[in-house]
């Protein structure tokens, strides 16, 4: 009975051991990329989320649906920073070394390329979309997103610049 007793909890102890030792090794597996915020990308990647969080909050904090325009800089923002939120997640945990099937300088590219293009048609209707006849108490919030719409297209327009230069050198080889 002792023996039984003995083999349960060695083999519960076992168990657990093996366990963390499994745990441990999974979890040290995920790398995570502290210099990729040190980067020029990087610190554009930050500024759109945090400039794209500008421009669509003070349009949503708005009666933005009485001027339709707006509709369409509200999707673009809010598409474009969920997304942007998303690969920065992907480069900071380094996923896209685990996934190598994926063409990830291309994505970059047409990523970048996407958002730079259609938060320009966005920035451009935003600010056309301005004027103080319309409702007066939204003027503020409203200039202030095209003035931040417009910035957030100047940082995709560089990070498109980076992903085409990665993305021909890669190409090249």
């Amino acid at each position: 009975m002792e023996e039984t007793q003995r083999a349960r909890s060695h083999t519960v102890t076992t168990t657990a051991s093996s366990f963390a030792e499994n745990f441990s090794t999974t979890s040290s597996s995920f790398s995570y990329d502290r210099d990729f915020l040190r980067t020029l990308p990087g610190l554009l990647i930050v500024a759109e989320i945090v400039l794209g969080l500008l421009v669509w909050t003070l349009i949503a904090g708005t009666e933005y649906f009485r001027v339709p325009a707006f509709g369409w800089v509200m999707f673009v923002a809010v598409f474009y920073w969920v997304l942007t939120v998303f690969f920065l997640i992907i480069y900071l945990t380094m996923t896209y070394t685990r996934i190598p099937q994926v063409p990830w300088t291309t994505v970059g590219l047409w990523f970048n390329g996407s958002a730079f293009a259609l938060y320009l048609s966005a920035a451009i209707v935003d600010a056309s979309s301005v004027s103080p006849e319309r409702d007066s108490h939204n003027f503020n919030s409203w200039a202030a997103s095209s003035f931040f719409a417009f910035l957030v297209t100047i940082c995709y327009a560089g990070n498109t610049y980076f992903s085409f230069i990665a993305w021909r050198s890669r190409t090249i080889q």
